[in-house]
């Protein structure tokens, strides 16, 4: 967590919401020109691969960490594990804050970490962006990478993913507009929904964060892109499959006592105050989109905690009950 943190508090949450009319989600981007490759690979550890992609969508080499089990043979399922805003080291934080090797070492699944997402929402973007240029994180996640797992990594063809804050909305946008593609998905402490005007701001804030334009992702708010990344206004796309969503109450407990707050973070109680903040706002916008499921009839399974914070200690506990849920269509 970082001072810039605090900016996005005080701009995401407090907004009345608004109504807009449903679309349906455009079809995807014709395939690029070339396909992509796989240029690089890096044994890390006997559990862990490091690979480097020549992504035609993206127009540059995409590192992709992938986690395997050992020993295991016959044909696996994948999990897809998205970062949230904070990321910007060279490695997934799911890995290295998460823990995610330690958890999934007995499991017999792949596991696929994408580096590099920061500010972007896991999508493709309109626009080339001054600052993040034309990131086309869909169509790279969706259609260039998932072959190339299967092939390299003896995979099965049935996937789930999983991602926290920003993440977690990128995983309900993907699965809406996949359907087919994923069987199982989870949002920790993320906001689903982009319909409103809290949460275009949530969406404003965390690009801005980075120095990007949301209206360069999407377009103008409540245009077609918007509406098209929205879950909430394609609920029928996500019936029968294995969703999970958890957040916490914003209320301080032992584990944010426990944190280890770098000095370079800022004071720790100005940090501790925006981590609270800022899972305030995700508990709202996901207890009200789990509403709008159960009304609607989509089952979900949650994880509501009625404490924590916006912080690493809470998803490491929540990523076991996310995984019961979306493993549950990756074996038969």
């Amino acid at each position: 967590m970082t001072r810039r943190v605090a900016v996005l508090v005080a701009s995401v949450f407090g907004v009345a919401a608004l109504g807009m009319g449903v679309v349906a989600p455009p079809v995807a981007d014709a395939a690029p020109h070339h396909v992509a490759r796989i240029v690089t690979t890096k044994p890390v550890s006997v559990l862990r691969t490091d690979i480097w992609v020549d992504s035609p969508s993206m127009n540059e080499r995409v590192k992709v960490s992938v986690l395997t089990p050992e020993g295991s043979s016959g044909p696996r399922p994948t999990v897809y594990m998205l970062d949230g805003a904070g990321a910007e080291g060279g490695v997934s934080d799911w890995i290295t804050k998460g823990h995610a090797g330690r958890f999934f070492a007995d499991k017999n699944v792949n596991v696929v970490l994408p580096v590099g997402g920061a500010g972007t929402f896991y999508t493709d973007w309109q626009r080339k962006d001054p600052k993040l240029g034309k990131p086309m994180w869909e169509t790279f996640l969706t259609k260039e990478l998932p072959p190339l797992i299967d092939s390299t990594f003896n995979g099965s063809g049935r996937n789930a993913v999983i991602g926290l804050s920003m993440g977690g909305q990128a995983a309900f946008a993907l699965a809406i507009r996949h359907p087919d593609l994923y069987s199982g998905l989870a949002s920790l402490s993320g906001c689903p929904p982009v319909s409103g005007a809290a949460n275009e701001a949530y969406v404003r804030t965390t690009v801005g964060r980075d120095g990007g334009d949301a209206t360069n992702m999407w377009g103008p708010f409540g245009s077609a892109g918007w509406q098209a990344h929205d879950p909430s206004l394609h609920l029928d796309t996500l019936r029968g499959k294995n969703i999970f969503i958890s957040a916490g109450s914003g209320a301080i407990g032992p584990l944010d006592l426990q944190r280890r707050i770098e000095p370079d973070e800022g004071p720790p109680e100005a940090v501790t105050a925006s981590s609270s903040a800022l899972e305030v706002g995700a508990y709202r916008c996901s207890l009200e989109f789990a509403l709008d499921m159960r009304t609607h009839g989509v089952a979900y399974t949650d994880g509501f905690r009625l404490i924590g914070t916006h912080t690493w200690a809470y998803w490491e506990q929540d990523l076991p009950a996310a995984w019961n849920t979306v493993s549950r269509g990756l074996y038969y």
